[in-house]
């Protein structure tokens, strides 16, 4: 973008968004591309996180999701072992009506420019066919297909890892790591959350599920007609005998009108930046909630497209996002002990790794 707004400005110079190494601002006329790239952190490696292709309402709100997404990457890479730091790009525009060629290669080009700095990969509104594409043009694209020398879709990962961290919450508030004769909401069943409501099935678990995309919810009632299905996500946090929700769409689930009106008291899902506002991570402890916070337990798919910078192997991913299990336990032990929320005991966890990795350096 080379026209910015004051309140463009003001929301990339905000003090409380995390501090962030670089913003870039993007934008190609001829192809109608508009991005934004967010490096947070390069403390543990080069920024690696996702391009979500979203219709945002403003540049602000694009500027803002960005920032929130890429300072999310840096603590979920910290936290999945990764020597790689945080970032994300947001392209403005619907997908449907906006994407194509031109303006992949203009984005891979931008990506490019950065030198490495960056490593971008699948998000909300692109796919393992757009990463072909916008590899074209940059040596710094993952998620590609397995054609082109990449590891395919991540969401397959993503979901593995989702249900590792519902084990570690099943493990830590019932004592038994199974989710079988659990009441288990979906939350969102597209390119994630249909993965993960085979994972559950297969654990004998009870699933509801909802989502916005008629077709998604099709798709997984024609497959396994023993699963339920409700109007919205308003019914679907309602369900009575609810024991764990797993918000899989777009952020800010968790917020001021949900918490209260949750039935669950597990929350574990898919979905990024699931806490509207700080102080919600709070609320849902005084609700006797359990939080898997969602940068853990949604970090099978960088540890897939990581792989892929090294040489993809399945079953070595398969292997690293196994330890998701491990890791939730860990952050609800930390929890416990210094007498706070997961989500912040994550954030702890993951700030120390970050700031030795800082002084390392300056050693």
């Amino acid at each position: 973008m080379t026209e910015m707004t004051d309140g463009v400005l003001h929301t990339l110079f905000r003090t409380e968004q995390g501090g962030h190494e670089q913003v870039v601002l993007c934008q190609d006329r001829a192809s109608g591309l508009k991005a934004v790239i967010a490096i947070h952190s390069t403390a543990l490696g080069p920024a690696l996180g996702g391009t979500r292709f979203h219709a945002y309402a403003s540049d602000e709100e694009a500027v803002m999701d960005a920032l929130n997404l890429s300072r999310g990457m840096s603590y979920k890479n910290a936290l999945a072992g990764l020597d790689l730091g945080g970032g994300k790009a947001v392209i403005i525009g619907d997908p449907d009506v906006l994407k194509s060629e031109e303006l992949l290669l203009a984005y891979g080009r931008f990506v490019e420019s950065l030198g490495g700095r960056y490593v971008t990969a699948c998000d909300v509104g692109t796919y393992v066919a757009d990463m072909d594409v916008v590899a074209r043009e940059t040596r710094w694209a993952t998620g590609r297909s397995p054609e082109n020398g990449g590891a395919g879709d991540s969401s397959v990962l993503t979901a593995f890892g989702v249900f590792q961290g519902m084990r570690a919450s099943a493990q830590h508030l019932w004592g038994d790591p199974t989710l079988r004769g659990r009441k288990v909401a979906v939350a969102g069943v597209g390119k994630v959350g249909h993965y993960l409501v085979e994972h559950l099935l297969e654990d004998g678990a009870e699933v509801v599920i909802t989502d916005v995309r008629e077709e998604s919810v099709r798709r997984v009632l024609d497959k396994h007609p023993q699963v339920t299905a409700v109007a919205d996500t308003d019914a679907l946090i309602r369900t009575e005998g609810l024991d764990i929700y797993a918000p899989c769409a777009l952020g800010g689930a968790l917020n001021d009108d949900t918490v209260p009106a949750l039935t669950a008291t597990i929350v574990c899902g898919a979905a990024n930046n699931q806490l509207a506002h700080p102080g919600v991570e709070k609320d849902l402890a005084d609700r006797g909630i359990l939080y898997a916070p969602d940068y853990v337990v949604n970090a099978g798919g960088v540890i897939q497209v990581a792989d892929e910078l090294h040489g993809f192997d399945f079953d070595r991913c398969k292997a690293k996002a196994t330890k998701i299990f491990d890791t939730t336990l860990e952050i609800f032990a930390r929890a416990k002990a210094d007498g706070i929320p997961p989500a912040a005991a994550a954030d702890r966890i993951a700030e120390q790794r970050m700031a030795e990795a800082r002084a390392a350096r300056k050693a």
